[in-house]
């Protein structure tokens, strides 16, 4: 029986987590399919996700890369990108399938941290406001398109950042994203080790010069050399 949705999730070095998390999408296995996409983990990532998922993929690192290698090895005609630190909410295939149904090309969830601090209820409902006014979704906030609308965009640009936003962009010219206000839970763990106010600056620091022209090679660097 061919899956409603393909759920791909694109991970590097998640051992820590990754059984716990997958073990939260078993009960959907039997209306999804889950692939894995490794970026060449040096853990036993893939080894613990073979028995708890349809498919294991190896991949060269890179988020985009590896989420258009899950996109082509999926069977459903609905795709949900979903980061190895994101928890879906309850009926979620149902609030997926009911937006394609009335004709959504993709969409996204609203997003709520896995910390009870008042800062972090604060961000989230400053993402999830800023994306239902920009159009504009983040790899956290679980973004699914359907298979006609990621075809129709080329997938992912092959960037090293920035490509939820990129397709995004794409992805309006099609139609708006769905909105869904059901809300997926997101660690804090980044904003934690790194800093909230750091992190904050410097993801809006990179967002704007992306948006000024600067490339997304250039962006990651920096990202990267700030981690």
């Amino acid at each position: 029986m061919k899956p409603q949705i393909s759920i791909i999730m694109p991970v590097i070095n998640e051992a820590a987590q990754l059984a716990d998390k997958l073990q939260a999408l078993q009960a959907l296995r039997t209306r999804c399919e889950l692939l894995l996409v490794d970026g060449g983990s040096s853990d036993a990532s893939p080894a613990i996700a073979k028995p708890l998922v349809d498919l294991v993929l190896p991949c060269q690192r890179g988020r985009a890369r590896q989420m258009n290698l899950g996109a082509e090895h999926a069977q459903a005609e609905v795709l949900l990108f979903l980061h190895a630190d994101t928890r879906l909410p309850e009926r979620d295939v149902e609030l997926i399938m009911s937006a394609v149904a009335r004709g959504a090309a993709w969409g996204r969830f609203d997003v709520q941290f896995d910390s009870p601090q008042a800062i972090f209820k604060l961000i989230a409902c400053l993402m999830n406001a800023r994306s239902r006014l920009t159009g504009i979704a983040t790899g956290d906030q679980a973004i699914f398109i359907t298979r006609q609308a990621f075809r129709a965009v080329g997938g992912f640009p092959q960037i090293a950042l920035m490509e939820d936003i990129a397709i995004s962009a794409a992805l309006k010219k099609i139609g708006k994203p769905c909105c869904l206000k059901a809300k997926v839970v997101t660690s804090a763990r980044r904003w934690q080790q790194h800093g909230i106010l750091r992190t904050i600056l410097l993801m809006w620091c990179l967002r704007l010069r992306y948006f000024f022209g600067v490339h997304p090679d250039e962006l990651a660097a920096r990202y990267y050399r700030r981690q």
